[in-house]
């Protein structure tokens, strides 16, 4: 039975009396919000708006994944910043426009003549990888801490990817700085003991700190950032000195 997202407080109150007048054989119901706002509903409302613009908008309509990259990009950036800055209304911006990065991909990926695939397949697929990487919450198995949790995730991605060595699946196009920092991260998980490769220069240098710092627990692109910023600020701060 489907009632309004407010509820049926006549029909709820009426069934409840029945119940419990003992006069009557109740069936078994189950009452469904007939909500537009369903938790996910607007999700379905961005696809078929997504929908539209690729048959109706002369620019949306002729993208390609790769024209839109660099957006991409540049969106999980503006993320980031949201995040760092603790700015709560820039962040449900931002996640928007992530949000709208995937559906953006994945229609323009439906049209695919030779191997298309849709929205739906995207989000089974990440359905089906989350399940299965979290038996202490689907299945039986135990996990106590966030630790015992991350070796599971590591093993169970491990036996997926098949890899040959724990650098397999690392992007070298990332920031470098964060590319160093998860290049360490796989080796000390692994429990590899790696020497760093001699060399001179500052790109060694930043190795060599981008590395002790991960064995640290610190994000060396965030601490860079965080340095930024305050860079930014003396240098505005200069600025105004100088204008005076």
């Amino acid at each position: 039975m489907i009632t309004s997202a407010e509820g049926e407080s006549e029909l709820t109150d009426g069934l409840a009396r029945l119940a419990g007048s003992g006069r009557e054989a109740m069936p078994d119901l189950e009452l469904l919000p007939g909500s537009y706002d369903l938790p996910g509903a607007r999700l379905l409302d961005l696809v078929q708006v997504m929908d539209r613009i690729r048959a109706e908008c002369p620019w949306s309509g002729t993208r390609t994944n790769e024209e839109l990259v660099k957006y991409g990009i540049e969106e999980a950036y503006e993320l980031v910043e949201a995040i760092e800055e603790g700015d709560r209304e820039a962040l449900l911006e931002e996640l928007g426009d992530v949000l709208l990065q995937v559906v953006f991909h994945a229609r323009i990926a439906q049209d695919d003549p030779e191997h298309p695939f849709s929205i739906d397949d995207v989000a089974g697929g990440i359905v089906d990888k989350l399940i299965h990487r979290h038996p202490h919450v689907f299945g039986d198995e135990a996990a106590e801490t966030p630790e015992d949790v991350r070796r599971h995730w590591l093993r169970t991605k491990a036996a997926e990817k098949r890899r040959d060595s724990v650098t397999e699946g690392v992007p070298l196009g990332q920031p470098s700085l964060a590319l160093t920092a998860k290049l360490a991260f796989r080796a000390r998980t692994a429990g590899l003991d790696v020497v760093l490769p001699d060399g001179a220069g500052i790109g060694y240098e930043l190795l060599a700190l981008a590395v002790r710092a991960e064995a640290d627990g610190v994000d060396p692109e965030a601490a860079l950032r965080a340095a930024a910023r305050a860079y930014r600020d003396a240098i505005r701060a200069a600025e105004a000195s100088t204008a005076r």
